[in-house]
């Protein structure tokens, strides 16, 4: 086990050290895991407003059968049914106790909906700043034909295929090892 737990701290280091040295490359995860939080986000904030209004209509719908059970009293009321009148109230101050619990779970609901537009938001904002931050320090490669023709002039130069020599292919290999790095680090260690 030892020897796994170094091996992998040393990735770690490794991958530290490049994004250290690759800023541009720390700043595009930050900004795929902001674009992933705000799918999250906003999926969340439309669940939940779906979720206020289907408790809105619930409701609306209590609110009606409470009005018709309190007719039905001054109606059992008037005709002296007082047996009625008692069911007919137990009956509304079952349907009152109902829509007490169902406005309970509407005002939860609510103050979650605005703590996720509020999380929305902050993100959207953290993602804006990250974006501006990752353009400006996003490299752009060379505009001059020169220095494409100066690498194939020198390639002409080396008269060996010794790698180790080979400072070309000591930076590919560098990259290569940091791109498995890179590839193990999101893999999960």
């Amino acid at each position: 086990m030892g020897i796994f737990e170094n091996f992998n701290q040393f990735l770690e280091t490794r991958l530290e050290e490049f994004l250290r040295q690759n800023p541009n490359l720390q700043l595009q995860i930050i900004l795929e895991q902001l674009e992933e939080q705000e799918k999250d986000s906003f999926k969340i904030t439309q669940q939940l407003k779906i979720e206020k209004e289907s408790l809105e209509k619930e409701i609306l719908s209590l609110a009606e059968e409470i009005k018709l059970w309190h007719g039905r009293i001054d109606k059992a009321q008037a005709v002296k049914r007082f047996d009625l009148m008692q069911a007919a109230q137990e009956r509304e101050a079952a349907l009152l106790r109902q829509g007490n619990q169902v406005w309970g779970k509407m005002e939860g609901t609510k103050q979650r909906l605005i703590k996720s537009q509020e999380l929305l938001a902050q993100i959207k904002e953290k993602k804006k700043e990250v974006q501006v931050k990752y353009s400006t320090t996003k490299t752009e490669p060379p505009k001059s034909s020169n220095s494409v023709n100066k690498g194939w002039q020198n390639f002409s130069n080396y008269k060996t295929h010794n790698s180790s020599s080979d400072p070309l292919e000591a930076e590919f290999k560098n990259l290569e090892i940091d791109d498995e790095l890179d590839y193990l680090k999101r893999s999960g260690k």
